[in-house]
């Protein structure tokens, strides 16, 4: 199966980078993923930050300097920041019910955004930042780093080649059996400021995996179900038990939704519950199948080779597709802000474009609206 393999590898291009004009970068919300923006574009040469912004008096500064990053502007807010700089782009890293608001504002003030997942909370919200995006002629950019890990993009290419046939079935599987995410403290599961649970903060990369690599079918139909049978219990917090009054987001959800192409997406996903994953990823096609080894959130990498199902010959066959070792997260994340960087320098498209991401935002959404409802709903994209 060696010549069938040898067909996924693809030599990696040492990039130069121009450093002849700098891009002047601003950060809103200076909270945990900040870290890693900062800690990014610190490896650019291109890049200067001068402005971070974080509603919490002190943060900002105490961030960068944390991270040897001199010569900065500090701000309580994303829009204050945005109304006294001359900015070329900027990096929304706030809580996710204030997505929206900051994405807009800085694409109303002529920034290239750099948009952390989840899109939005709503599927109205996601429309409304896409329609700023279109009028200020900027580029927005989702925050997805696992599109830039090989192993990922390996997913992708097996579907693109043919391998499988016609792909008519998917699902999703992973998450985890203990993982409410408090590490930070409450943002991410107070409804204020999470706005969605397990759904956006994991799912969203799940469905991102599945949905790009058999071409970002529109989702059509959707039942949806959600539960936080965990996150409102006090012992799911044995250091912090109060913390299960502030619980106000799903911890495990699901969902069939029909797709474009007469695809079917199975999908669930959880935070917490009493099982050690939902199962494997798998791509069913009418010429084989593929099955992608399951993880806690999907986040770019996986723990075992992608194996192929195939029938050759009338023979049933199985092989593994080789996996590249050298996949983590800096790497991944080091490359969703370079490939962003790079879109602005040159004249180029978002590499993680809202056009695309806009239908796993519309998922998410449609399951949360149809949970609510107690039945299957269609979901309706307006034109932007």
């Amino acid at each position: 199966m060696a010549d069938i393999q040898d067909r996924f590898k693809e030599n990696q291009d040492v990039q130069v980078i121009d450093t002849a004009k700098k891009l002047k970068i601003g950060i809103i919300g200076a909270g945990w993923i900040a870290e890693a923006h900062i800690d990014m574009y610190k490896q650019m040469p291109d890049v200067d930050i001068v402005a971070v912004a974080d509603l919490i008096p002190g943060k900002a500064q105490a961030l960068c300097e944390r991270y040897g990053v001199e010569g900065v502007r500090y701000y309580l807010s994303g829009h204050e920041m945005l109304e006294a700089e001359e900015l070329d782009a900027v990096s929304v890293c706030t809580y996710n019910t204030q997505h929206a608001p900051c994405a807009i504002d800085a694409l109303e003030h002529g920034c290239h955004v750099l948009l952390e997942k989840p899109f939005t909370v709503t599927l109205d919200e996601a429309v409304e930042v896409m329609k700023a995006e279109k009028k200020s002629g900027k580029i927005l950019s989702l925050g997805f780093q696992p599109r830039m890990a090989v192993n990922m993009q390996m997913i992708k290419k097996i579907v693109d080649s043919g391998e499988l046939g016609k792909v008519y079935y998917l699902q999703a599987g992973g998450g985890r059996r203990s993982g409410i995410p408090t590490p930070y403290g409450t943002t991410f599961i107070e409804k204020e400021t999470g706005g969605i649970g397990a759904i956006g903060d994991i799912g969203t990369y799940s469905l991102d995996m599945l949905l790009h690599a058999v071409g970002d079918p529109k989702p059509l139909t959707v039942s949806g179900y959600t539960s936080n049978f965990f996150g409102v219990r006090p012992d799911s917090y044995p250091w912090h038990p109060e913390y299960a009054e502030k619980f106000g987001v799903d911890d495990f959800a699901a969902g069939f939704i029909r797709l474009e192409g007469g695809i079917i997406l199975d999908f669930r996903i959880s935070w917490a519950m009493h099982m050690d994953t939902c199962g494997d990823a798998l791509i069913l096609g009418t010429e084989g199948a593929l099955r992608i080894p399951s993880t806690e959130c999907w986040n770019g990498d996986f723990p075992s080779p992608l194996k192929v199902y195939k029938k050759v010959a009338g023979q049933e066959i199985c092989y593994e597709v080789p996996r590249c070792d050298d996949d983590n997260f800096g790497k991944m994340f080091y490359g969703k802000v370079r490939s962003f960087l790079d879109a602005i320098k040159n004249g180029g498209s978002a590499p993680v474009p809202s056009s695309q991401i806009i239908y796993n935002q519309a998922i998410i959404d449609g399951i949360i609206r149809s949970n609510e409802l107690g039945h299957e709903i269609e979901i309706e994209i307006p034109e932007i």
